[in-house]
C-alpha cells in the first residue's frame, strides 16, 4: 500500500518545470539598505566625547578643527613631497606612508589622491611604475610659498627669539621646534637659516647628540607679552579676561579701593611669562597665573592663535606647565576655548578672532595657506585660477 501511494504521488511532480529550489532570490530585497537604517550613536569615550557641551560650543571655531582634518592629506603629502628627492614618490611606497601622508589607515591613497586633482597627479614613469607627484600649478603655489618666508622671516626670528626667553632655561631641543614649526609659520629650512643670526642664538649640540638651540643675548623690548601691551590699551578688558579662585571672607570691613586690588589679584595674571615664574610654589596662585601667562603668550605667537594640546605638551618641562593644564583652561572661558574630543582637543585664543570667527590679524602664511584650500577644493580649472598664473 505504502508502495502505491509513493507510485501515485511521484507523477504530481512536473519532470519539465525546474525545482522550486534552483530559484535565486537575490532580486527580493530582505534587509534594511544601510542608507535607511538609523545611524547608531557613537560609543561614548575619550575619542568621541567633546571637551564642550553641545550647548556652549562655538560653531566656527569646531569647524575650524573640521577643516583641518580634511586638509590634513594635503597638508601632510604636501610636506612630505617637498622633501622628497624631485618631489615625487613611487605611489605603492604612497600607499604604506598613511601616517606620513595623512590618509586613513586602510583606505586607498588614490581616493585622497583624487580629491584634490588641481594640486597632486599621478604618472606612469619610464620604469613602468605610476608615480605621484605636485602639479604645475602646485609647483606654482610651492614657489609663492617661499618667496613669502622670505619675506616674513625677520618675524619668525622674533617668535623664535620669544618662545626661547620664556624657556625655563632660555634653550629648547632643536627638533621640538622643528616638529612644531607649522603652527608658527617657521620654514622646513630653518635650522640652516639660524646661522644667519648669531647675536641672537646658539646651536649647542649635547653629549648624546641631541641638537638644542639657545639663547645668546636678551632683549627686553621682547619680554613684553600681547596681555601686558593689551593691558596698556584697555586696561578694563584685560582685568575681565581671567578669573582666579581666591576666596575671601565679605565681612573684612574693606574699603573701596582695597576691594578693587583684591578683586585684581582676582583676575589680571601679574605674572609675566618673560619672567622666572618657574621658580614660583608648583601649586600656588601665582603659579598658576604664570602658567597661564604662559599658554596665553604661546598662542599669541602661532599663526592663527590655536594650537592642539600636544603642541603644548611638547614643550611642557621647558614652559613649566603640569598635568592639570586641561583643567587649568576650562576654569578661564573668558580668554580661552576648547573645541575637539578629550582625547585630541585644541584650545583657542578667542580674542584673536572677530564675533565671526574670522582671524583679526592674518599673517601672510595664513592668507596664503586659505587660497591653497579654495584650490584643493576646485575639481577642475577656474577663471581665478587662470588669473593666478597670468600674474605668476
Amino acid at each position: 500500500m505504502g508502495c502505491r501511494i509513493f507510485f501515485l504521488a511521484k507523477p504530481l511532480l512536473n519532470p519539465n518545470f525546474p525545482n522550486p529550489r534552483s530559484f535565486s532570490t537575490s532580486f527580493l530585497i530582505t534587509k534594511t539598505p544601510k542608507k535607511h537604517k538609523p545611524k547608531r550613536p557613537k560609543p561614548d569615550s575619550p575619542r568621541t566625547r567633546s571637551v564642550t557641551p553641545d550647548s556652549n560650543k562655538i560653531p566656527h571655531f569646531e569647524s575650524l578643527l573640521t577643516r583641518d582634518a580634511n586638509f590634513r592629506f594635503l597638508t601632510k603629502t604636501k610636506e612630505f613631497l617637498s622633501k622628497q628627492p624631485e618631489q615625487i614618490l613611487r605611489l605603492d611606497d604612497a600607499g604604506k606612508l598613511y601616517r606620513e601622508l595623512g590618509f586613513p589607515r586602510g583606505r586607498k591613497v588614490t581616493k585622497s589622491i583624487s580629491r584634490h586633482p588641481l594640486l597632486f597627479s599621478t604618472y606612469r614613469h619610464s620604469d613602468n611604475k605610476i608615480w605621484l607627484g605636485f602639479t604645475d600649478l602646485m609647483d606654482q603655489l610651492l614657489l609663492e610659498e617661499r618667496s613669502i618666508m622670505e619675506v616674513v622671516e625677520e618675524d619668525r626670528v622674533m617668535r623664535v627669539r620669544k618662545l626661547l626667553m620664556m624657556s625655563k632655561n632660555k634653550r629648547i631641543p632643536l627638533s621640538k621646534i622643528y616638529h612644531k614649526r607649522l603652527i608658527f609659520g617657521i620654514p622646513e629650512d630653518f635650522r640652516d637659516r639660524i646661522r644667519k643670526y648669531p647675536d641672537y642664538f646658539r646651536l649647542v649640540v649635547e653629549d648624546d647628540g641631541k641638537q638644542v638651540l639657545e639663547l645668546v643675548n636678551w632683549d627686553p623690548s621682547l619680554a613684553v607679552s600681547a596681555l601686558e601691551r593689551e593691558f596698556l590699551v584697555n586696561e578694563d578688558k584685560v582685568k575681565k579676561a581671567f578669573k582666579f579662585p581666591v576666596k575671601y571672607g565679605k565681612d573684612l570691613g574693606l574699603e573701596e579701593n582695597d576691594v578693587k586690588k583684591l578683586n585684581l589679584l582676582n583676575t589680571l595674571p601679574l605674572v609675566s611669562p618673560y619672567s622666572d615664574g618657574w621658580k614660583l610654589d608648583l601649586w600656588s596662585l601665582e603659579a598658576e597665573k604664570y602658567r597661564v601667562g604662559i599658554i596665553h603668550e604661546f598662542l599669541s605667537l602661532t599663526l592663527e592663535k590655536r594650537a592642539l594640546i600636544h603642541h603644548i605638551v611638547e614643550f611642557k618641562e621647558e614652559f613649566s606647565l603640569t598635568r592639570q593644564t586641561y583643567e587649568m583652561l576650562k576654569k578661564q572661558p573668558r580668554t580661552f576655548y576648547l573645541a575637539g574630543t578629550e582625547i585630541n582637543w585644541a584650545v583657542f585664543l578667542k580674542d584673536g578672532y572677530d564675533d565671526n570667527g574670522n582671524l583679526i590679524d592674518k599673517d601672510p602664511l595664513v592668507v596664503f595657506n586659505e587660497k591653497l584650500y579654495k584650490f584643493a577644493q576646485m575639481q577642475e580649472e577656474e577663471e581665478e585660477i587662470s588669473g593666478f598664473r597670468e600674474k605668476l
